[in-house]
């Protein structure tokens, strides 16, 4: 019951009032990402969501798209804008993907969505990953986020995936609060963003 009725019920509920809440800051991080990247604000990411259906995500943009004289777009790190960084250090560049959860592509709390590209990489157990609604926040981003490995993150996600429950949504939803603050876990050891998956 609480998976497939209170569960959704209250996503949408949260989310909609986050919005609302957050939304002078939602207002104010648009203002300065249009200036900083050229008036592009958002970014848009088509990914998989609940049974591999796919689903535009929204995000704010920390990146601009400077390229190399080859017309290649140069390395994250050189593309990461000093707002960027600080939208990405705190998470607000979570905060549009209320409206994906508003809209019931998302949940606030499931794996967290990611590229189409790695569907045919995943073993059969990873792939219940996308049993659920893939959400904001998650047990692996309170285990390591991207300083984990992408083994270890399957995991986590498919352990989540065979436990959910309230009791375990709402520690996820307190301890993601405390990772905002310390700011722990944003980047991998090697990279601004998780390296790819490469199966």
């Amino acid at each position: 019951m609480y998976k497939n009725i209170t569960k959704p019920f209250f996503d949408f509920l949260i989310a909609l009032i986050g919005l609302i809440i957050l939304l002078p800051f939602f207002i104010l991080i648009i203002t300065f990402l249009t200036f900083s990247n050229n008036g592009k604000p958002f970014f848009y990411q088509i990914r998989p969501g609940k049974n591999e259906k796919l689903f535009r995500i929204i995000k704010f943009k920390t990146m601009n798209d400077k390229t190399d004289n080859n017309g290649e777009l140069l390395p994250d790190e050189k593309r990461l804008t000093p707002i960027g960084m600080f939208v990405r250090k705190t998470s607000l560049d979570e905060i549009p993907q209320l409206i994906n959860v508003i809209k019931g592509n998302m949940s606030l709390i499931g794996p967290r969505p990611l590229l189409p590209e790695y569907l045919d990489l995943y073993s059969k157990e990873q792939h219940k990953r996308h049993n659920v609604k893939p959400g904001i926040t998650g047990w692996a981003q309170i285990n390591g986020r991207n300083a984990i490995s992408w083994e270890h993150k399957f995991k986590l996600d498919v352990w989540y995936v065979e436990n959910i429950s309230f009791k375990l949504d709402i520690k996820i939803l307190f301890l993601t609060l405390r990772k905002i603050i310390i700011k722990e876990g944003i980047t991998s050891s090697t990279s601004v963003t998780m390296e790819k998956f490469k199966g």
